[in-house]
């Protein structure tokens, strides 16, 4: 009863959000200005106003990072030889499953879910998975994509900069960890605007997850789906498991955070970047679309699991 209570008003509000899309045929400009709320503002908050009043050796724990970061690029690598040389498709093509099979939809679900579910404390460790996850997928997609075409390598390089290094997410990180280093005083009035913009992130990230999906289209025909979504959910954070556990990670907290978020669906970034090259389009909604249903009835299962 306790998961169901933690995970049924979270799911409620992708709910909501679809059926308000269904219901209220509203211009496509207004759920931009959400996206942008909750990418641009309120999720940049979230992690600056928690990682500038952690301890620095909890930000730099590389042992957490490259267990949890390095099993994700593991699968990425999997997710690209399976397209690439076993189903026999381009370059392109073999990149974007490669990035649906192994990023989760850590961005609008991840902070929505693991801090009720684990506190707090799970703050620290969702941030460093986004920050390293986001860097990866946002500098493997654009050079194989490069790779697999004609493009110039200062376009390359351009992608990459303002990819990565002006990611609202990894900017916030970085702001927040050398707050933490000088003890940056805040004012009361900033730090209460700061807390008011953390606390809105997960409800309106979810809601917009709902319209984004309700405005897909979806086509469940193709066979790499079922594989990609088994390697995304069920392979990818058993492997995370295992690698943090033999590296030897004992806080629960951290443990079952990187866990969770890696058994996320795929992101709605892996439409959004199939849109931007123009490949895989209709499969990567319908990834979306399905792994997020499916995640309806796994990511309850999965945390009565970690709760025993």
């Amino acid at each position: 009863m306790q998961v169901l209570n933690l995970t049924l008003p979270l799911f409620g509000l992708v709910l909501l959000g679809w059926l308000a899309a269904r219901w209220k045929k509203l211009p496509a400009a207004g759920l931009a200005w959400m996206q942008f709320y909750v990418v641009y503002i309120a999720l940049p908050a979230l992690f600056f106003q928690v990682l500038r009043k952690t301890p620095l050796e909890d930000v730099l724990n590389w042992p957490y990072i490259v267990g949890a970061s390095g099993s994700t690029l593991l699968i990425f690598i999997a997710c690209y030889g399976l397209g690439r040389y076993l189903l026999r498709n381009s370059v392109a093509t073999a990149t974007m499953q490669a990035v649906a099979g192994s990023y989760s939809n850590i961005g609008y679900m991840g902070p929505a879910l693991t801090v009720p579910a684990f506190g707090e404390a799970a703050i620290v460790p969702t941030a460093l998975v986004l920050c390293f996850d986001n860097t990866l997928m946002f500098v493997l997609a654009p050079i194989l994509m490069a790779w697999g075409s004609s493009a110039r390598h200062t376009d390359l390089l351009r992608t990459i900069v303002r990819s990565v290094l002006l990611h609202p997410f990894i900017l916030a990180t970085i702001a927040g960890v050398s707050a933490a280093i000088i003890q940056l005083p805040i004012p009361l009035a900033l730090d209460q605007t700061l807390d008011s913009l953390k606390q809105s992130a997960a409800p309106c990230a979810l809601f917009a997850m709902g319209v984004v999906i309700a405005q897909q289209k979806a086509d469940f025909t193709h066979p790499d789906i079922p594989i990609l979504l088994l390697i995304k959910m069920l392979l990818h954070p058993l492997l995370i498991y295992i690698a943090l556990r033999w590296i030897g990670i004992e806080d629960q907290i951290w443990l079952h955070t990187a866990v969770l978020m890696a058994a996320l669906p795929p992101a709605l970034n892996v439409f959004v970047l199939a849109q931007h090259y123009g490949v895989y389009v209709n499969r990567a909604s319908s990834l979306v679309l399905s792994g997020t249903l499916l995640a309806a009835l796994s990511v309850p299962l999965l945390l009565y699991l970690l709760q025993g």
